[in-house]
């Protein structure tokens, strides 16, 4: 058998664990980010700016994160990921120190672009590690780890940012980063094994920038498009034109191209299709409908940020338990397809149930209870569909497939903030008076106000503004329960190989009669 780019040595067990201890935290890093910023969203925004670009600090930091994944992957399959991995930290903890003193909201949304430049490689690099060290069979207990440790994190980071904001200020929301950065470096430094091809390769320069500009392109289309401008406007036609434009080019690009960054033929593979097109729309219907839910709990229910921070546990506790569970089922039955068909069913009836609760003021107990449906619903796709493609894929393909995926989630979860603002945005617009939508320079539109210039207003505009919030959100859970009942249906048709052992590749399952 020709050995891999990355074939090696059996790890042991020693290095196994502090690979594995150092990716977790590495997925610690990006995951607690995400999510102590949520709660302290709407403090930042009513500091720095108004409401209506909330959506905006969430989005630039996903379309950087999404659209260097695959170079991420790619140059880790030349050059090995200890190397790729210091690159991707280092980067993401000098934006997170950028983002702390920022002054303006131009200055956060650029410095947390930086920060994104490095998370685009935190996830894929961690999850491509995994499948460098651990047997495909083995693998789902692993990934099932992976997801309770984003599901912990997301636990602790909107009461950790709900609570420093209260306490402190929400620029030491960034600088938390630090500590965990330097001790995630330390383990990787000294527990994870570089091994690299010693091939010289080419990187497809030239598809990464098509890949970015278009994906620029598509993101500020769905952000701009019916609020900031109309969409017949110049602007709005020219982003579509050049969406078209770059992602036509990219795939002629891709064709051609000796290594490319984007390779084609993994579309060509069933499993990896389905699997990366469900993460997809899984990751959009959970970040478009999730973005707004802590501005619902402040504004809407009262909440404070750590209060609305402790009101998202639940949702984070099902996933901890349906990762767990889910992750060693995997290992232990070596089927995978049953998990992500469950946990879409279950993810759809949770955002429904959360639509109505929300325009029907259900009640705290009633939106709680739905968020640990989804979370549930998360833990069981999530993780079990990276195993699918690792799977599905040859072992010298692993590195680049884990990264398109990782791209293919976050590109789900970047359009699905991208048109979360959007709806939310024109719902506003359509439900409140036209004079309180308008911008003038000496009286911002109530758009623009923060949760505390909301709270001085008079009683009866407070209780319109409110309730036109409420319907907006409510809204972004109708979309998300539509796109995972798509997910739902393009999972059925995703076929289920045998888990294979670490000294099995595709081919020889496929001259198995397999």
């Amino acid at each position: 058998m020709t050995s891999s780019p990355h074939s090696h040595a059996p790890a042991t067990k020693q290095e196994i664990r502090l690979v594995f201890a150092g990716l977790m935290l590495a997925l610690a890093l990006a995951s607690l980010d995400q999510n102590i910023v949520s709660t302290a969203l709407p403090r930042i925004v009513s500091d720095l700016g108004g409401l209506a670009h909330l959506s905006w600090v969430v989005t630039a930091f996903m379309v950087t994160s999404t659209t260097t994944t695959p170079l991420y992957g790619k140059l880790s399959d030349m050059y090995g990921r200890k190397a790729l991995f210091f690159v991707a930290i280092i980067i993401f903890l000098i934006g997170s120190v950028l983002c702390g003193l920022s002054q303006t909201m131009f200055e956060l949304i650029l410095f947390r672009a930086i920060q994104g430049l490095g998370a685009g490689g935190l996830m894929t690099l961690a999850q491509t590690t995994v499948a460098d060290l651990i047997a495909p069979r083995d693998r789902g207990r692993y990934q099932g780890l992976f997801g309770a440790v984003f599901a912990a994190c997301s636990v602790a980071g909107p009461l950790l940012g709900g609570v420093i904001t209260d306490a402190l200020s929400w620029r030491w929301i960034f600088y938390v980063n630090l500590p965990v950065g330097a001790a995630a470096l330390f383990l990787i430094a000294i527990g994870l094994k570089n091994h690299r091809r010693a091939v010289k390769h080419r990187i497809d320069y030239p598809g990464a920038g098509l890949l970015t500009a278009g994906t620029v392109s598509l993101l500020l289309l769905l952000s701009w498009g019916g609020t900031v401008y109309p969409w017949l406007s110049p602007i709005i036609l020219s982003l579509a034109i050049g969406a078209i434009f770059f992602y036509g080019f990219l795939i002629a690009q891709e064709k051609q191209a000796k290594e490319p960054i984007l390779p084609l033929e993994l579309f060509r593979e069933r499993v990896f299709t389905v699997a990366a097109s469900v993460t997809g729309l899984t990751s959009m219907a959970l970040l478009g409908s999730l973005v707004f839910l802590p501005l619902y709990f402040q504004l809407v229910l009262g909440a404070s940020p750590s209060v609305a921070g402790l009101m998202m546990a639940p949702m984070m506790g099902g996933v901890i338990a349906a990762s767990v569970t889910g992750g060693r089922l995997v290992t232990w039955t070596g089927r995978y397809k049953i998990y992500p068909v469950l946990g879409l069913m279950v993810g759809t009836a949770s955002f429904l149930t959360l639509a109505w609760a929300a325009l029907e003021d259900g009640g705290t107990a009633i939106i709680e209870s739905a968020l640990i449906g989804l979370g549930a619903g998360l833990g069981l796709v999530m993780p079990n569909l990276t195993v699918a493609i690792q799977n599905s894929v040859d072992r010298a393909h692993v590195g680049v497939a884990t990264s398109v995926t990782a791209f293919v989630r976050a590109l789900g979860g970047a359009l699905g903030v991208a048109m979360a603002g959007a709806i939310v945005a024109a719902r506003l617009r359509h439900l409140l008076p036209a004079a309180w939508t308008e911008h003038h320079p000496n009286n911002p539109s109530q758009l623009e106000m923060g949760i505390q210039q909301i709270s001085h207003l008079a009683p009866d505009q407070r209780e319109v503004l409110m309730n036109a919030y409420r319907h907006a959100i409510a809204t972004t859970f109708l979309t998300g329960a539509g796109v995972a009942i798509l997910g739902f249906v393009i999972v059925l048709f995703l076929p289920e190989l045998p888990l294979r052992s670490a000294t099995k590749t595709k081919k020889e399952l496929e001259k198995a009669g397999y």
